[in-house]
């Protein structure tokens, strides 16, 4: 199979567009999750969700705030700042706490069944010996 620069290029799109609708998928997941630790502000969700590899922007996160709140998941408070304007401190609302244990639920029956799919493979992977064995058969 000769491998082209276009197939390539298509592969790595596909890859690409699988990642960020994967990140998209547990974005939410993640940031109800930081937030059902207590109150934080916003920057500090950014902050967290950064450290843990998962990079999100100011312009990705705030309106995905305005959306959870919008649908009765999270409320906020203002509270005065010794350095600037009033900051606006988010928290899960009794409805949010009960969607992220539903959530909780499903990533983890999720995170069985992506590593069920893959324990095979990774066997195979790593074992020589399965992969010759399913090559003589």
């Amino acid at each position: 199979m000769h491998i082209t620069k276009q197939y390539i290029y298509l592969c790595i799109m596909i890859i690409e567009n699988t990642q960020t609708q994967m990140r998209k998928g547990i974005l939410e997941y993640c940031i109800l999750s930081i937030i059902s630790r207590g109150e934080i502000y916003a920057s500090d969700i950014i902050n967290e969700l950064k450290e843990a590899r998962l990079l999100v922007v100011e312009g990705t996160l705030y309106p995905l705030l305005t959306r959870l709140k919008n649908n009765g998941l999270l409320s906020y408070n203002w509270v005065e700042s010794n350095s600037g304007p009033p900051r606006k401190y988010y928290q899960l609302s009794p409805e949010g706490l009960l969607v992220l244990q539903q959530l909780d639920k499903t990533w983890a029956e999720l995170a069985f069944a992506v590593n069920t799919s893959l324990a095979e493979r990774n066997i195979e992977a790593n074992s020589p010996t399965e992969s010759s064995k399913k090559s003589k058969k």
